[in-house]
């Protein structure tokens, strides 16, 4: 930003691209640096290249603290720790991304069909939320 935290953002200021708001939106996030941090599809308006850099700086993000993602990329869900699968309210599978490509088919499919309305946990938000 041209005036790092004084810049105004908006219709009368500086202008963002959508990877650009997410990424100040991942930014503040990490700032306020919360118990439990929610990431709902962070990579999905930046380029490959912007990608890889915030998965990289996300993994150092996510240790340590409750992290809900929520993505379309199989890419972003293999960050998880643990991933729980839920089908229709219920797990339908769980464990690493290797574990469950070579263990469940829904996993396999979804990640084949791009993840349509399915939700993955990591191990430890599942025990958060109750599951």
């Amino acid at each position: 930003l041209p005036k790092g935290y004084d810049t105004l953002v908006g219709e009368r200021g500086f202008t963002l691209s959508g990877g650009q708001r997410q990424r100040l939106g991942i930014a503040r996030a990490i700032l306020a640096d919360p118990r439990v941090l929610i990431l709902d599809d962070a990579t999905s308006s930046v380029d490959a290249s912007t990608e890889n850099r915030l998965k990289l700086a996300l993994r150092n993000v996510m240790a340590g603290r409750t992290t809900f993602v929520i993505a379309h990329r199989a890419s972003t869900i293999a960050l998880a720790d643990e991933i729980v699968v839920l089908e229709g309210g219920r797990i339908a599978a769980h464990g690493t991304h290797e574990e469950l490509l070579s263990s469940s088919d829904l996993y396999r499919e979804i990640v084949e069909k791009g993840m349509p309305d399915q939700v993955f946990l990591t191990e430890k938000q599942a025990e958060a939320v109750g599951l």
